[in-house]
Order: C-alpha cells, then sequence, then structure tokens
C-alpha cells in the first residue's frame, strides 16, 4: 500500500485544507450543499432548496433533506479521524419535521460527534431554515477503517 499525502494527514486537517482550497465534496457540488466551516466534531453545511429539489407535491425530497444531514453528520466524523483511517455511513435515521422549499431560505445543517472509537462512531446532526426553525434532525452510526488507497 502506498500512502498519499492525505493519508498523513489526520481528519481534521483534511478538511481545513478542503476548506482552505474553496472546494467543496463533489457529491455536494451536484446538490448544491456547501461545507461552510468545521472543528473538531463539529460541521455546518449550507443550501438552498430550489424547485429542482422538489418531490411531486412541490416540496423539498426527502433524499435532499437526508443528503445534507449525512453530509454534517459524516464530516463531524471525519474532523476526529487519525491520519490513515477513513468512514463510512452504517445507519442514517432521520425525522422530518417540517417541510423545505424555496421559501425556506439558505437552510444549515450543523453535525456534531457524539462518539469515535477505533471501528465505530457515533453523530447527530439538525437542519433549521433560514427563520431558525427546526426543521429535520439525524442521527448516525458510522464504520471506522483503514483507508487504502488503490
Amino acid at each position: 500500500m502506498s500512502e498519499t499525502k492525505e493519508d498523513a494527514l489526520s481528519g481534521l486537517d483534511q478538511v481545513r485544507a478542503l476548506l482552505a482550497s474553496g472546494r467543496q465534496p463533489p457529491f455536494g457540488v451536484k446538490l448544491g450543499i456547501s461545507l461552510i466551516e468545521a472543528g473538531h466534531g463539529h460541521a455546518v453545511f449550507e443550501a438552498t432548496p430550489d424547485g429542482s429539489s422538489y418531490n411531486p407535491m412541490g416540496f423539498t425530497h426527502g433524499g435532499y433533506t437526508s443528503s445534507i444531514l449525512d453530509s454534517a453528520c459524516g464530516i463531524a466524523v471525519h474532523t476526529a479521524l487519525k491520519p490513515g483511517q477513513a468512514y463510512t455511513t452504517l445507519e442514517l435515521k432521520v425525522s422530518f419535521l417540517r417541510p423545505l422549499s424555496d421559501r425556506s431560505g439558505t437552510i444549515r445543517a450543523v453535525g456534531r460527534l457524539i462518539s469515535i472509537g477505533g471501528r465505530a462512531a457515533f453523530s447527530e446532526a439538525t437542519l433549521h431554515d433560514a427563520a431558525g426553525k427546526l426543521c429535520a434532525t439525524a442521527t448516525s452510526t458510522l464504520l471506522i477503517f483503514e483507508h487504502r488507497t488503490r
């Protein structure tokens, strides 16, 4: 196995480098979700829902909401990884409390690390609309493993 430059960095240093570069994770770019802040055990994403994310009822699709919450939970864990570690979501539980639409304004998901061990991590996230109303919550279980490059 060859070690890449990213493998030598802690998860927090990887996320800080991403933020400093002005780039965003590719999936976030696709959905218009932006990582705007991160610290150890903490991540904040923002997005502005529009018609492209709507379900047939005229509200934001649950998958869109789940994606921003999964991103917040995941990056909160990412910031606590040791060099050479990686993660993947094992379970995501989302509670949808109010519908989102373009009238919601800029939404903000805040992820927080609850616990991390050698094989598993647990995190949670909340999602608020521009008026500060709680719209959704999530809890996540993530698998921690050794990152292997090809």
